[in-house]
């Protein structure tokens, strides 16, 4: 027998509260329903946190299941209170467009189309009068149960606008919506959604009947073993746009993982079995310093946001950086592969050495720079320089448009021609 999706999930520790557990694994067993999502566009790029839940998402579709994204046009110009301190800043409807323009294309090289909706909640909740906004829904809402949940009582101290404080009624018109014309039953969130889902649900059975089959997911707060909130770099967000965070980038985020977290995130990010993953929980027991668990983990979930050739390319970059031998690298790949390294301009002009590493701070001295260069500790474009004689041509290797220095056994350099 076919395991259940919901238990699937729960191996993977992918639920954190449901509305009615046992009534979502019958439901999910006797038909493939309509689920959905939803993000606000409040940027033109995903990043790895949104990939929490639209993994539930994918997981849900690869079971034949009916997975819709809710872009919220009309969510979005509002600002949803969840998880801020502080109200938003209302954005351009003009910017909205653009981001929903940014994002919709992203989830459908995600998910596909087959089987798959998005659609923006502008298209009805833009079409709400003031009065039929307060006289259909708003006389359905209890201002003393909206004050309880969580994500309006955490803003109490420090004060929150009637705008945010409406955001659950519009998260739960659009449950509604998607209920009577998606066949929706079910939506996803993460764990601090709780309360705006739970209102949706509350808003279908007054308009559906006590007996409609509508149901919660939530997804449990990801942190890593030392206790910070998972998908956070010291350079800031790991985005899904290439253009924001490249996939060498990408591809390193994840092969950098702790062991303690690896095979949680195994469990999360990627489609392999658990046979599979149980095979490499065992590898990092034995032999953690091989670190095949977050190899693979790069691969897949590296194949999965990006392709296969941007695999490929991660790690020809990574082989070539470990190896010294640079040759083969593209300007492309010199672009992802150097983007951390302590970087300067120079001009087209060749340049003997010695002063190339001075004028470049490289070294701090000529006195210094030679002893490098004679002591072979220099190589520039992957090729070990001992001559005090050799001149540096810009134009030699990359297009031109890089030289690229290292010092030592680790210490690169990446010189940028203008």
């Amino acid at each position: 027998m076919t395991e259940n999706i919901i238990d699937e999930l729960k191996w993977r520790g992918a639920v954190n509260q449901t509305t009615d557990e046992a009534g979502l694994r019958e439901l999910t067993s006797e038909k493939q329903i309509g689920l959905y999502c939803g993000v606000d566009p409040t940027g033109d790029s995903l990043h790895i946190g949104h990939l929490i839940p639209f993994m539930m998402l994918k997981r849900f579709q690869l079971a034949g299941h009916h997975p819709v994204i809710v872009i919220g046009g009309g969510t979005g110009a509002i600002g949803d209170p969840s998880g801020k301190n502080s109200e938003r800043v209302l954005q351009s409807m003009t910017q909205v467009q653009h981001n929903q323009d940014h994002l919709s294309a992203q989830m459908e090289k995600l998910f596909g189309t087959d089987n798959f909706r998005i659609v923006n909640n502008y298209d009805w909740l833009s079409k709400l009068s003031l009065l039929d906004f307060l006289r259909d829904y708003g006389k359905l809402f209890n201002v003393n149960t909206m004050l309880n949940k969580e994500v309006v009582a955490s803003r109490l101290e420090v004060g929150i606008s009637f705008t945010e404080f409406t955001y659950q009624i519009l998260q739960s018109i659009d449950f509604l919506h998607l209920y009577r014309h998606e066949d929706v039953q079910l939506q996803i969130g993460g764990a601090d959604q709780w309360g705006n889902i739970t209102a949706g649900i509350d808003l279908i059975h007054k308009q559906e009947g006590a007996d409609a089959k509508a149901f919660a997911l939530t997804i449990p707060l990801m942190l890593k073993a030392d206790g910070t909130k998972f998908g956070k770099t010291a350079g800031g967000a790991v985005w899904l746009d290439p253009e924001k965070t490249s996939p060498y980038e990408f591809y390193q985020f994840w092969l950098n993982q702790d062991d303690r977290d690896v095979i949680k995130y195994l469990k999360y990010f990627t489609f392999l079995s658990q046979e599979e993953i149980a095979a490499l929980a065992e590898k990092v027991k034995t032999q953690p310093e091989k670190r095949e668990a977050q190899r693979r983990l790069a691969q897949e979930v590296t194949k999965f946001v990006h392709s296969e050739a941007a695999v490929k390319q991660a790690e020809h970059i990574s082989a070539a950086l470990f190896s010294g031998d640079l040759k083969d690298l593209t300007a492309a790949e010199i672009e992802q592969g150097f983007a951390d390294v302590p970087s300067m301009t120079i001009s087209t002009e060749p340049n003997n050495v010695v002063q190339f590493l001075v004028d470049t701070e490289i070294e701090k001295s000529k006195r210094q720079a030679r002893e490098d260069v004679t002591n072979g500790a220099i190589t520039i474009n992957g090729d070990r320089i001992r001559d005090l004689e050799f001149t540096v041509d810009p134009a030699a290797a990359f297009d031109g448009r890089f030289v690229i220095v290292r010092r030592g056994k680790k210490r690169y350099f990446l010189a940028r021609v203008k």
